[in-house]
């Protein structure tokens, strides 16, 4: 593989100066070339990305932004996720018109943005900041997943030693979060352990999928991970876990419901494994995260959150409950009926 490719876990960048904006441009082109997009959607994804950072430097407080390649339905795209701590819209549907701005600038990027892009969304709450999603496909846009999620290595680390996975086989919807033990590459190798045993699994529930995963992490270091399988049609969600990855269930009232997993360490010793069914309901969210997110976010404090992407709710709790000191990793489902 290329030095300059850019994996399916992405990289982060920290936008604070228009050198940064300049670099996730450049990267974003490359990332276009390395996913065969045309020259025209390239250009299309320069202005996109040109934009998103010209934002987190202009107007917001700790601005980041995620690159990585998405793929999907037999295409591959490219996807931003810009997030900040502020100041925070008003009323980003406003924000997003051309001709809309606070500073006495044209007014266009908010807008540039919405029409380049195959895929956009995004949440912002005044003094809390805003998290924006954008993605762009070489041709018609895949349609937005059920399942969204994002993975930050500790600082100093370029490796994350967390991870997730979604697949979709013989009609069962599943997502698997993984924490490989430590920091570094040797997390991360075991969460890539985990990730790919996950992918070929042969299909079945959880809890089967999870005795897959830890027969197939011997030679690792191990990891925490989690295992849960929607069936909305059910009204059910089934959950098996080791470890400490939290699971919570939040139905559309806001009341949370915490997701059982078990002692132990996946590839290692031999574990209880036990699958547990909870009630999942048309409105509910599942959030799976790593213990790099502290678990004392309440989605009463964000107001429509809920009603957005499971990919922009995941980059908002992301960013409000993750911490630096430690690898990180946020996944968010919901019912695709």
């Amino acid at each position: 593989m290329n030095a300059d490719a850019v994996t399916d876990s992405g990289i982060w960048f920290r936008v604070e100066s228009s050198s940064a904006a300049s670099a996730v441009r450049r990267a974003a082109e490359r990332l276009g070339a390395q996913v065969e997009m045309s020259g025209a959607r390239i250009a299309d994804l320069a202005i996109v990305a040109a934009e998103l950072t010209s934002n987190l430097v202009k107007h917001a407080d700790d601005g980041v932004l995620l690159l990585r390649p998405v793929r999907r339905a037999g295409q591959a795209g490219v996807e931003l996720v810009a997030i900040d701590s502020g100041p925070g819209m008003a009323d980003l549907t406003v924000s997003s018109q051309d001709g809309h701005s606070t500073t006495g600038t044209l007014g266009i990027g908010l807008g540039a943005i919405v029409r380049q892009a195959s895929w956009f969304d995004g949440y912002s709450l005044p003094g809390r900041g805003t998290a924006l999603a954008v993605q762009v496909w070489p041709a018609e846009a895949a349609r937005p997943s059920w399942a969204g999620a994002l993975s930050r290595p500790i600082t100093g680390e370029a490796i994350s030693g967390d991870g997730y996975a979604v697949r979709v086989v013989d009609g069962r919807h599943q997502v698997l979060v993984s924490d490989g033990l430590g920091h570094g590459p040797l997390a991360g190798a075991a969460t890539d352990a985990a990730l790919a045993a996950f992918r070929n699994a042969p299909a079945g529930p959880p809890a089967t999928v999870v005795g897959h995963l830890h027969r197939g992490m011997s030679h690792t270091r191990g990891a925490a991970l989690a295992v849960a399988e929607l069936a909305p049609e059910a009204g059910v969600l089934h959950y098996a876990g080791l470890g400490n990855i939290s699971g919570v269930v939040v139905e559309g009232d806001g009341k949370r419901r915490g997701l059982v997993s078990l002692p132990g360490i996946a590839g290692h010793q031999r574990p209880t494994i036990r699958e547990y069914d909870y009630p999942f309901g048309p409105d509910a969210r599942l959030v799976m995260h790593s213990d790099g997110v502290v678990d004392r976010w309440r989605l009463a404090d964000y107001p429509g959150l809920a009603e957005r992407s499971p990919l922009v709710m995941a980059a908002t709790l992301l960013r409000d409950a993750g911490v630096r000191r430690d690898d990180a990793c946020v996944l968010v489902a919901r019912s695709w009926t």
